[in-house]
């Protein structure tokens, strides 16, 4: 540990530490823009300057490492002199709309302004002016002209997302923040940018003009769209949701959001909300007070399960309803006597029901990906599946970690993999028998060659091994037979095993048994022997379901279809009664993460 002192304040950091991580330590806030605790270090704008004894002039605290019995100060005539005449030059060219940019009230430089600017300008030349730019339909670059140059979204591109799509230009006062030949931000994190612009640069283009930021209500939400359980912050105005930022928790998602947790609330306000109860009569659908449509749907089921049995009665749920959802579904199952429930809709493989202990998991607290030194990635998407968890496992390769892929797909994951096997969906199998053979081998001191031995020997040589099965693999139709050669590798290189559960309630569905018992027909099973009956909790079977074409014939067959759902969707062609249930944003409920923790 290293002793320092900041404004007379003793205080103990980290060696390799730098002035300002010290001082946010200590509690003592130091004004800064291009300076972010998750991003490198820049120091290009200047306003973190801080007085040091015995330095010839003004260092920059985010780039000063501490050392033992240095004296810092940030609150000096010396000091406050160089932060007052950073802020001066960033605002020469500042166009000063604070009325009408987004970012007003939340503003970095805003804030800063008032404690380190100047009642007025020395300033009387023509400003500078950055002309708009189209970086996609998600974050707006229209107002140039506010940026500062911190580069922070640059930073971001590169550091976290994996790709560097937005660069600085030119030089001096005409550089500026472009897209490579004029494209577009295309990243899944790409929003992440607009939480790091310190001033109105960057900002939301679905929220644009939308509203003040202090007009907003704010509530505490969890992402339903993955299985990580990103912690959300959900702001509304007159019962609308406007906009949804991240909450802050180094154990899940840290200070980032994916694309999809932040802009999907855009859903919640299409025309095709369900908002009323509806039974379809005579072929045309009427809007009925909830007593009558559930009173319809009570005897429909009743009468089928009198007549043709409760076994000709099936449930199918998402696994991004709440745990409590699925709790009543199934037990609402259950009390008319039918088995028939599940919400693993996509799953093709069920041969391993009843011989696993447990739900399937993680294997892992969320943080230790990043720590991994050796990892085994089968059959994964893992942006488009899980943005977050790939930026986790990003940060382990910059540090060194060797990350194998097995996958059907030779899908860019923005990093570098040290080995990879591209095979055939039928051939993953063998090629996992393979791995395993060459893993065994390779403790016994043997040597192989080909991709599988390579797989095997970058296994071996890890301490902190993950073997990871992806959503591609759960979905395979050996998806057993995947998951015990995994098991397998994991075991032989001294790892941990766990699984990229596909939903927010992936773990939650099996804790709570919203599955077939051993009478009952799981999802694949219900839709390949079609039921009299279907009751579906927020399911869009022609998206949800593995055979799509043969879920809307099963539902399209049945005598009676009850859909509880936010949305009309495509239901209103094959459902007798439409019951609206409320999203995961006007709901209070819990969902169970991929490394268990409950929210």
């Amino acid at each position: 540990m290293i002793n320092i002192e900041i404004d007379g304040k003793q205080i103990q950091t980290e060696n390799g530490s730098t002035v300002i991580e010290a001082a946010h330590q200590a509690g003592i806030t130091i004004p800064h823009f291009c300076y972010h605790k998750k991003l490198s270090i820049a120091a290009n704008c200047r306003m973190c300057l801080v007085q040091v004894e015995k330095a010839p002039k003004p260092l920059p605290a985010c780039a000063t490492p501490v050392t033992e019995g240095m004296k810092v100060f940030t609150r000096s005539e010396q000091a406050v002199k160089a932060q007052k005449g950073v802020m001066e030059f960033l605002l020469i060219n500042h166009p000063l709309d604070c009325p009408i940019c987004d970012q007003g009230g939340e503003c970095m430089l805003q804030d800063m302004s008032v404690g380190y600017g100047g009642g007025h300008s020395r300033y009387h030349e023509e400003k500078r002016m950055v002309l708009a730019k189209d970086i996609g339909p998600l974050v707006s670059a229209e107002e140039m002209s506010r940026c500062i140059n911190c580069t922070r979204c640059v930073r971001f591109g590169v550091e976290i997302a994996g790709q560097m799509e937005l660069g600085q230009a030119f030089r001096s006062e005409h550089a500026e923040i472009v897209s490579f030949v004029s494209g577009t931000v295309d990243s899944e994190l790409s929003g992440n940018m607009i939480d790091l612009c310190p001033v109105g640069a960057l900002t939301s283009k679905p929220f644009r003009y939308k509203a003040r930021s202090w007009e907003l209500s704010r509530r505490r939400s969890v992402s339903a769209h993955d299985s990580l359980g990103s912690g959300l912050a959900v702001q509304t105005k007159n019962n609308r949701v406007l906009r949804v930022l991240p909450i802050e928790n180094e154990d899940i998602n840290e200070c980032w959001l994916s694309d999809k947790d932040r802009f999907a609330y855009e859903g919640l306000n299409t025309t095709d909300r369900l908002s009323k109860p509806m039974i379809k009569q005579d072929g045309k659908w009427q809007e009925v007070e909830w007593q009558v449509a559930l009173e319809y749907a009570a005897n429909g089921l009743r009468h089928i399960a009198n007549g043709a049995g409760a076994e000709q009665i099936g449930a199918l749920a998402t696994a991004n309803s709440t745990l409590e959802e699925l709790y009543l579904l199934q037990k609402l199952m259950r009390g008319i006597g039918s088995d028939n429930v599940d919400f693993r809709l996509r799953q093709s493989d069920f041969s391993g029901d009843g011989k696993q202990q447990g739900a399937p998991w993680l294997g892992m607290p969320v943080a230790d990906i990043s720590r991994a030194d050796r990892l085994l990635i089968v059959g994964s998407f893992l942006r488009k599946d899980h943005p977050l968890l790939a930026a986790r496992i990003r940060r382990a390769v910059r540090k060194g970690a060797q990350v194998n892929i097995i996958h059907s797909a030779d899908d860019d994951l923005l990093m570098n993999v040290a080995h990879k096997a591209i095979v055939a969906p039928d051939a993953l199998v063998e090629t996992l028998t393979q791995v395993s053979k060459a893993l065994a081998a390779e403790k016994q001191g043997q040597s192989a060659s080909g991709d599988a031995a390579a797989i095997a020997k970058s296994l071996a040589g890890g301490e902190r091994v993950a073997v990871l099965l992806g959503n591609f693999a759960q979905q395979h139709p050996q998806a057993a037979q995947l998951q015990a050669l995994a098991q397998q590798i994991a075991a032989l290189s001294n790892g941990k095993f766990g699984f990229f559960t596909e939903a927010a309630n992936s773990v939650g569905g099996h804790l709570v048994q919203a599955m077939p018992g051993a009478k009952g027909l799981n999802a694949a099973a219900m839709l390949a022997s079609p039921r009299k009956a279907y009751v579906l909790l927020n399911v869009e079977p022609e998206l949800d379901c593995a055979n799509p074409q043969q879920a809307v014939t099963a539902m399209q067959a049945a005598d009676l279809v009850v859909v509880l759902s936010a949305y009309k969707h495509h239901a209103t062609e094959y459902a007798d009664v439409l019951l609206p249930v409320a999203p995961y944003t006007e709901t209070s409920g819990t969902f169970v993460s991929a490394e268990g923790r409950v929210q």
